[in-house]
């Protein structure tokens, strides 16, 4: 039956909605009433109304009686969700310090199965550490876990005008992105580049990356007092001088100014080096990416010369340590590794910690 007249708001203050509540929903929908309408008959807040109706509708249409069980379904769910880790402590550590080392909850819940293949006990759903973060129930995790979470990819404007007025001139005798070989695009081959810089505050200071294709390998590469054309030429050739040859096959950049002594680099490093079309971020996705994350540890509008090269290799070291989807959920660390079996392993290149 419909009341007679409508509840008060505040009697839905501490309650939740009822299987009678729900199948006056079903009514009043069937009869063409609106989600304020219904809110104001059944005695609930109007938001409450169109979450049920979003959440809890089966085939396109809400029936009382299957929207109280699919509500019964994800209270039960909820429940087990937030009792895991209370039944566990040791799974509970471990997904503590994976996320103070900011790993995501999926690459959590991936990576635990490889790490533990034996222990049933060390398995639990990226959905269930959300939860757990967020909802804070018995056994919860620890609620400032909350920001090492990811709530998206940090984007950044294009920055060709304020990159314009560092030294070292235009770009000459460049090579477009479009006659790089077919292969690196693939990502099979190992060995191929992109390159990048994150900005700090005013684009006075900044740090270069590196981002190899194949595995996600980053390097870090330190730039005190500037990024000039001949200051990353140092720091390019003083990284790139650290690998085996095979891991020396192209590399991809912007048309950034910081680039003017690309010849010099390639000379000295046996580089192939192409440049990335103006404005067109995306041809060197798997940078864009990882600067993304890397904002993490670098705020924007913050003067990034204050970090040194061992903070940066410490940085580094992390990224390197993530578990990648993309990769069978192992790390790029390890994904190089194997790459360099039947090499030496280059001594400034930490690859595990």
């Amino acid at each position: 039956m419909v009341r007679d007249s409508p509840a008060p708001l505040s009697s839905s203050r501490g309650r939740r909605l009822s299987a009678g509540d729900r199948e006056e929903i079903s009514h009043l929908t069937r009869c063409g009433q609106g989600v304020r309408q219904i809110a104001a008959a059944i005695g609930f807040d109007k938001s409450t109304v169109s979450r049920e109706l979003r959440r809890n509708r089966s085939r396109g249409r809400y029936r009382g009686a299957t929207a109280q069980r699919l509500a019964e379904a994800r209270s039960r769910e909820s429940r087990a969700r937030q009792t895991k880790f209370a039944a566990s402590p040791r799974l509970r550590a471990e997904v503590e310090r994976r996320l103070e080392h900011n790993e995501s909850p999926e690459q959590i819940a991936h990576r635990l199965p490889l790490d533990f293949p034996d222990d049933p006990e060390m398995r639990v759903s990226h959905e269930t550490i959300y939860t757990s973060v967020y909802v804070q129930g018995r056994g919860a995790l620890r609620k400032d876990l909350a920001g090492h979470l990811r709530t998206g990819r940090a984007m950044r404007k294009p920055r060709a005008r304020a990159r314009a007025a560092t030294s070292g001139g235009p770009l000459r005798n460049v090579i477009s992105i479009s006659e790089r070989p077919p292969c690196v695009e693939d990502r099979a081959v190992p060995g191929h580049w992109e390159g990048d810089l994150i900005m700090g505050a005013a684009n006075a200071s900044a740090i270069g990356t590196l981002v190899e294709r194949a595995t996600g390998f980053l390097g870090l590469l330190h730039l005190p007092g500037d990024h000039t054309a001949l200051t990353m030429q140092g720091a390019i050739c003083e990284y790139m001088a650290t690998l085996p040859a095979t891991l020396r096959q192209t590399l991809t950049w912007d048309r950034g100014s910081e680039m003017a002594n690309h010849i010099q680099i390639a000379g000295a490093t046996g580089l192939d080096i192409y440049f990335a079309d103006p404005a067109s971020p995306w041809q060197r996705g798997s940078n864009e990416n990882t600067n993304g994350l890397l904002r993490q540890y670098f705020p924007k509008g913050t003067d990034l010369s204050l970090w040194g090269p061992g903070y940066l290799d410490q940085v580094a070291l992390e990224m390197n340590n993530r578990p990648r989807k993309r990769l069978g959920w192992r790390t790029p660390a390890e994904a190089l590794d194997q790459l360099l079996c039947g090499h030496d392993k280059p001594p400034g290149v930490a690859l595990t910690g």
